[in-house]
């Protein structure tokens, strides 16, 4: 299998894997998308904690030049622990939510 149909595929377990997760509050309902077109994949809470309507990112993943950028994650554990586990090298992640020139301090890709 094609290297970045591999990360495509895994990248939907492991989103679909969160799934099962729920907040402890409110009637929240997660939710993935998935756009193989861009290569960009996100797990969503959607639902209301009382009158408060709750709609966002849990976790952002993108595919750019061959390597997983992690644009967001508010996981506890991390979904770059998740990707190490299912044996994608470190330096095949990218940390796109941290500022470029701390990247390198990170143990993964810089880019």
């Amino acid at each position: 299998m094609d290297t970045r149909l591999k990360y495509q595929k895994l990248i939907k377990d492991i989103l679909l894997e969160h799934t099962k997760y729920k907040p402890a509050f409110g009637e929240i309902a997660p939710r993935v998308l998935f756009d193989d077109e861009h290569e960009s994949y996100a797990l969503l809470d959607i639902g209301w904690d009382g009158n408060e309507y709750v709609h966002g990112a849990v976790i952002h993943v993108e595919l750019i030049k061959d390597k997983i950028w992690i644009q967001y994650d508010g996981t506890e554990e991390g979904i770059a622990t998740d990707l190490l586990e299912a044996g994608i090298p470190k330096e095949h992640i990218v940390l796109g939510f941290r500022p470029p020139e701390l990247r390198s301090y990170t143990g993964f890709a810089v880019a």
